[in-house]
């Protein structure tokens, strides 16, 4: 026979009080103390009286607890044996132990299955959106230009100095040496696009390098003056305040030389 622990539990305790209640009765009619019965049986006095108040809680096991009560009915003169037999030990008996399984708090029902389904599925869109959107954002997101300058390559044919000028835009340099007979070559020379050039005054190259548009540079020579330009597109020459003219065309290497005669110029 199956009984659960907690029944059993409370059925003990009923039983005990009762079997308690009539040893109090019949030892206080008998005028008996519990020190003489404590005496008779040799179980200790509290645990005498714990049996007569139905105290479960402060007494051993229960086949102990049977024990004492057939001694304590036997020290008051009554068959100890019958007495105690009616109070449950749980011997041959089978206790059912609760198991979770059984707990309500522990029971899932489909209603809980089926909330616990719609949060993990809005958590995993969430999360798929958001990684979207990261991907999103980092695909648009502007490219870092970074402003680059570029030199001309030098002339073929020619090696470039390991020092080279460069002269801001707009920034214009005069430069008037007076012949001693009052003859000069004047030249000026206006960047209307980046150029590598090389001037060189009576012999000595004052100048060489890349100059960037818009830049203007006047010099003057005894004898002559030769202008070689990288990109002849891009460089106007005037030569004794004429009107200027382009070297030659875009990305073209060209050279000029303006001797002290007026109106004289020998390109190359």
């Amino acid at each position: 026979m199956k009984y659960n622990k907690l029944h059993f539990y409370q059925e003990q305790v009923e039983k005990l009080e009762e079997l308690g209640s009539y040893l109090h009765q019949f030892r206080t009619q008998k005028s008996i103390t519990l020190e003489e019965v404590a005496q008779r049986t040799r179980i200790q006095a509290r645990l005498l009286r714990a049996i007569e108040e139905g105290r479960l809680d402060q007494l051993p096991e229960p086949v102990y607890i049977k024990g004492f009560i057939k001694r304590f009915a036997d020290a008051l003169g009554l068959n100890g044996t019958e007495f105690a037999s009616t109070f449950p030990t749980g011997e041959g008996l089978q206790l059912i132990k609760p198991s979770w399984r059984h707990m309500r708090a522990a029971q899932l029902r489909p209603l809980h299955l089926y909330l616990l389904y719609i949060f993990l599925v809005i958590g995993a869109v969430n999360g798929l959106s958001y990684l979207v959107k990261r991907s999103a954002i980092q695909a648009i997101q502007p490219l870092d230009i970074r402003e680059q300058t570029y030199q001309l390559p030098a002339p073929e044919n020619e090696q470039p100095r390991e020092k080279q000028q460069r002269i801001a835009p707009n920034k214009a340099t005069n430069v008037t040496q007076q012949a001693q007979d009052g003859k000069q070559v004047q030249v000026n020379v206006i960047l209307k696009a980046e150029s590598w050039i090389r001037v060189v005054v009576d012999g000595k190259t004052e100048f060489e390098g890349v100059l960037p548009e818009g830049t203007q540079r006047t010099w003057v020579a005894k004898e002559k003056l030769s202008v070689r330009a990288g990109n002849a597109g891009g460089v106007e020459v005037a030569y004794n305040d004429q009107t200027g003219k382009r070297l030659g065309a875009p990305g073209e290497v060209q050279e000029v030389t303006f001797a002290a005669n007026p109106g004289v110029s020998n390109p190359n």
